[in-house]
């Protein structure tokens, strides 16, 4: 192992709460490029999922929607990102703007 090499929380950059976010930085999201495999609008969710706090993310999702963007995006196993963020425990703040803004669990079967 390196010396001096960080684990764990030693890793972990210390969150920014009172950062002003413009319109403009969080209309920013939508031109993210997803990874080899992943569908683009999933991967703008999940970016932004990791990267803002539940208010902002709730300030973003009408801009994804405006955006001709799909909240009920699918993963090869059916699977949408509202059942990504339902696996987590602490993110029903998140669950609930995405199932405000009309998404569905992919759990029950095809759209």
């Amino acid at each position: 192992m390196k010396e001096g090499k960080k684990r764990g929380a030693e890793r972990t950059q210390i969150a920014t709460r009172d950062e002003e976010w413009s319109d403009e930085r969080l209309k920013g999201y939508l031109e993210l490029l997803p990874p080899a495999g992943m569908p683009r609008d999933y991967a703008i969710l999940l970016k932004a999922y990791r990267g803002m706090t539940a208010e902002l993310f709730a300030r973003f999702i009408p801009f994804f929607i405006e955006a001709g963007k799909d909240v009920n995006i699918r993963l090869s196993d059916g699977s949408t990102f509202l059942d990504h963020v339902s696996e987590h425990r602490k993110s029903s703040e998140y669950a609930a703007i995405l199932e405000q803004a009309g998404a569905k669990s992919g759990k029950a079967g095809p759209a």
